[in-house]
């Protein structure tokens, strides 16, 4: 299984980009992983908020295979424990999902046919995190998950 962490937006700020390597690096162990950074659409200043989703929304759709499992991450979601996750991406690998994407949204969140297609709608928090935090934070967890898997000490150190 690839798990495939897409975000819409710049580049990885250096605050969180050492943070952000350093994870997907240590995920390599135990999956393949990418991301794929979908940079934001131009000239929008004067575009409404729901044109903007629906572009980036087609952006995504274009993008996914129909076989992704396509994880939303919303505030609105369903929160999992670290358990939780730890056991949702195993039951993606052992139901032979071929990627897994987890998928952060615009600025303006993701167009309602983004939501549809989703599988899962997950949130991290009800708090509200900077689009760069949320790929550090993500990063972290689904590694978590895959030591927890293992029954590695990185949960409880």
């Amino acid at each position: 299984m690839v798990i495939s962490f897409w975000t819409i937006g710049k580049a990885h700020d250096t605050y969180v980009k050492q943070g952000i390597d350093d994870f997907t690096k240590r995920i390599t162990n135990y999956f393949k992983v990418e991301w794929q950074i979908i940079p934001p659409l131009k000239n929008t200043g004067n575009m409404p908020e729901t044109e903007v989703k629906k572009r980036e929304g087609e952006v995504v759709l274009q993008s996914l295979d129909k076989y992704d499992y396509l994880v939303l991450l919303d505030e609105r979601g369903k929160q999992f424990s670290s358990e939780g996750l730890a056991t949702f991406v195993q039951s993606r690998a052992n139901e032979s999902t071929k990627r897994l994407v987890f998928l952060i949204g615009g600025a303006f969140g993701v167009d309602q046919q983004v939501m549809q297609r989703a599988n899962q709608q997950w949130s991290l928090s009800s708090l509200v995190f900077p689009h760069q935090l949320v790929r550090l934070i993500l990063a972290e967890q689904v590694y978590r998950a895959c030591t927890i898997l293992r029954n590695e000490k990185y949960h409880h150190q």
